[in-house]
């Protein structure tokens, strides 16, 4: 009897991606991992040649702001020059090809945006690793699919996994690694998806933690909770939350259109001043410029007062969007779980103060914070709970995660604030547009799916 396939399901297809996605998510996890090997090496290097610079103001510190803003500038160059794609986190990139709004990027991205992403994170620049990760991962996704001669919706399927498995190996956390797949970058289930994305994941963390080890990314002690009052804070710390994320979100869009404004001077200038800036700041504060990692754990372990944080909320947020504005490769997820934690525990000592009968632990506020914040910013529950629980290991604020996640996305639903990487997404397609002139279509052909008899 015949029966016509489902477009997105060409017959023989499954084997084969059963086949091609472990290979993919291995070489996204060798090249995530020899990433986030490369990137401490420069936060190494970088804390070596503060302390040099620090023993003589002059020349010393000189030199060591201008070789900071030389590697902004050189990575903002090699993004104008030679790959605009690789610009920023890549995220929104990966979103419009796998929605066929844009075409895959070129193989070319993967040295640039390595180079380029250690370059300006080494730099001191508030960015984070996994967006360069996830878009390498995509763009080797992609290309073991054309090397192998799949047609369109095989390579859909495989540049879906690679950039899964390249969140995965960065960040340690195989299993958001594929949640997100579905979750942030395809929107929906998709059986062949899932399965790709669970295959490359797996294969990249296996390379990855042969690199970096296996111990999640933040050391957590458990957490307990003695009183039923102390789990109800978790929905206003959400609802708090839900705030903070539309803060950001505008924050760093109206960056980039203060950047759009400036286009007059060189994106090389614009990167080199910032990263000049970051490091003038580095000279005196050097744990608050990078990633952010370093302030997490600080956070998590309860290093800084209720001031203090607040303090380093308001400068990590400007910080991190000049340093997204200014056209390098670098990811905003690790900044973002920065600011999460940092605004957790500022939320876990006002609620302290407030309700001195309750036995208030704020770490635990910042663990649940991360996912929040996250969550208000990018919608991505399931994505936010898992990554975070994967990082740190601390199961036991699972069900408080809910309840924040809850709130902390109602909020900006309600208000109706569009998630970050949805603008973003839109802003890269109409940069798109108009640097190839008006008259070019926003969409890419999709080959037509010929039914087949079975």
């Amino acid at each position: 009897m015949n029966s016509p396939r489902k477009a997105s399901e060409p017959p023989g297809s499954l084997l084969k991606l059963v086949l091609l996605a472990p290979l993919a998510g291995l070489l996204a996890g060798l090249v995530g991992g020899g990433f986030r090997m490369s990137l401490k090496a420069a936060e190494r290097f970088r804390d070596h040649a503060i302390v040099w610079a620090q023993i003589e103001k002059f020349p010393r510190a000189f030199i060591f702001v201008v070789v900071c803003a030389l590697a902004a500038a050189i990575a903002a160059r090699l993004v104008r020059k030679y790959s605009p794609f690789s610009a920023g986190s890549g995220i929104a990139h990966v979103e419009a090809v796998l929605n066929a709004d844009l075409p895959p990027a070129p193989l070319i991205l993967v040295p640039l945006k390595f180079i380029g992403g250690v370059l300006a994170i080494g730099a001191g620049l508030a960015l984070g690793p996994e967006g360069p990760s996830v878009q390498i991962g995509a763009c080797i996704g992609d290309f073991v699919g054309k090397l192998f001669r799949r047609n369109w919706f095989d390579n859909r399927v495989l540049l879906a996994a690679g950039a899964g498995a390249g969140l995965a190996a960065v960040f340690n956390a195989p299993i958001a690694g594929a949640i997100f797949v579905l979750e942030e970058l395809i929107r929906r289930f998709e059986t062949r998806i899932a399965i790709a994305a669970l295959g490359a994941s797996g294969a990249a963390i296996w390379v990855a933690r042969l690199m970096n080890g296996n111990q999640p990314d933040f050391f957590v002690v458990p957490s307990h909770y003695s009183s039923p009052g102390t789990g109800l804070l978790f929905a206003p710390l959400g609802i708090i939350l839900g705030f903070a994320g539309i803060l950001y979100n505008r924050t760093l869009l109206g960056t980039l259109q203060l950047g759009d404004r400036l286009r007059r001077f060189p994106i090389e200038v614009r990167a080199g001043l910032v990263g000049a800036a970051v490091a003038m700041i580095a000279l005196a504060r050097p744990l608050s410029i990078g990633t952010g990692e370093s302030l997490t754990q600080l956070a998590l372990n309860g290093s800084f007062g209720f001031r203090l944080l607040l303090l380093i909320f308001a400068f990590r947020l400007g910080i991190g969007a000049l340093s997204y504005a200014s056209g390098t490769p670098g990811g905003l997820l690790a900044p973002i779980l920065a600011l999460g934690a940092i605004s957790g525990e500022a939320c876990g000592y006002a609620f302290r103060w407030g309700f001195p009968s309750l036995e208030i632990e704020p770490a635990a506020f910042a663990v649940v914070g991360m996912a929040a914040f996250l969550c208000a910013v990018s919608r991505t529950p399931l994505t936010a709970i898992v990554l975070v629980l994967e990082m740190t290991g601390n199961f036991p604020v699972f069900l408080p995660m809910l309840c924040a996640c809850f709130t902390a996305m109602a909020v900006p639903g309600l208000l109706e604030d569009p998630a970050l990487y949805d603008s973003l997404r839109e802003r890269v397609i109409q940069t798109q547009i108009k640097s190839n002139g008006p008259s070019t279509p926003p969409r890419i052909a999709i080959p037509t799916p010929v039914a087949t008899s079975s």
